[in-house]
């Protein structure tokens, strides 16, 4: 009878510890060792697309990197049209809007004149519909959302001056494009995304080599656009980002926001951190910092993994980096 008891003890106290829910904080990144490697590169986009990454742009002419998680090979693609960086790449049906991409050598890059599609069914390149001239600038946050891209912050100027606050949408269907009430702050160099029905504006800078500030004017405070009430929210009810960096990257996940990588004049290496923001709670909490920091890449989510490759590992144009990392999300 106290065997049977102690039996029934061992088993219930089993059977209560698988119970037991899964460590909310995912464990660590990992170095994926794939077959073949991106194109080193930065100052890129990093986009999920159907189950799959897609590299695109960058320093330089370059060619898309596509990785399959599901076979670990990377594989290339069709080069760019021309030099493209400093873009957000937007997901629209069955292409790839590259939002906000500039053109040319560093320090002054010019903002292009019109939209740039890429369809990964078909390999090809498109350019389509003019950008107001006006409204042109690299370095832009852009999300999608109810049949609208819309496009947040930016520069005009390349890296020497004309940082703005703007707020535009645009119609990738009818090529309509409107302006938007300014953002509360100017920056550059940063991504946005969406949760439910606000817009998050998070890292980046105010670019100026005209004043010797490349580097130093990150911003701390991330905008909020309000979209049931069409506005953007004040200051004070917006949070602020605990490590001030730019170049960085920026995704939802499960409807929180994720932060990684970056540049900043503190450090000469590229941060590694990842900050993820619960805007139920108003609170931040702190993920596994990844192996290598990165700026001037992407953050994408392929099933259970949170991934980002490629990027400069210092603040500035180098070492451009080739590796891939991985990190298994909390179920």
């Amino acid at each position: 009878m106290t065997r049977l008891l102690l039996c029934a003890l061992l088993l219930a106290t089993s059977s209560l510890l698988q119970a037991e829910p899964p460590e909310l904080k995912p464990n660590a990144w990992l170095n994926v060792k794939t077959e073949g490697q991106p194109t080193a590169r930065h100052e890129a986009a990093l986009v999920g697309f159907q189950g799959k990454l897609f590299l695109l742009g960058g320093r330089r002419i370059n060619p898309v990197d596509v990785y399959d998680p599901e076979t670990n090979v990377w594989t290339t693609k069709s080069e760019t049209p021309l030099e493209l960086h400093h873009f957000q790449g937007v997901v629209v049906g069955d292409a790839i809007y590259l939002m906000g991409a500039m053109t040319g050598p560093y320090p002054k890059e010019t903002p292009l004149e019109k939209v740039v599609v890429y369809h990964p069914k078909e390999d090809r390149f498109d350019f389509v519909h003019s950008i107001p001239e006006s409204r042109r600038r690299g370095g832009a946050g852009a999300i999608y959302r109810d049949g609208w891209i819309y496009l947040v912050g930016g520069i005009t100027n390349g890296h020497v001056d004309g940082c703005r606050s703007w707020f535009d949408r645009y119609n990738p269907k009818t090529g309509v494009w409107e302006i938007l009430p300014d953002a509360p702050h100017e920056r550059d160099h940063f991504q946005a995304a969406v949760i439910g029905n606000r817009l998050y504006a998070a890292g980046g800078r105010v670019t100026s080599k005209r004043d010797n500030a490349v580097f130093s004017q990150t911003i701390s405070k991330i905008d909020v656009y309000d979209f049931d009430a069409g506005r953007w929210l004040p200051p004070e009810e917006c949070p602020d980002l605990p490590t001030e960096r730019a170049g960085n990257s920026v995704i939802a996940i499960a409807g929180q926001l994720v932060v990684g990588c970056g540049e900043s004049a503190n450090q000469k290496e590229a941060h590694d951190e990842v900050e993820v923001f619960n805007p139920a709670t108003s609170e931040w909490k702190t993920w596994p910092s990844m192996n290598r920091g990165r700026h001037g890449t992407g953050l994408v989510v392929i099933g259970d993994s949170l991934f980002t490759a490629s990027g400069s590992g210092n603040r500035g144009g180098g070492p451009e980096l080739t590796t891939t990392e991985r990190l298994v999300l909390p179920k």
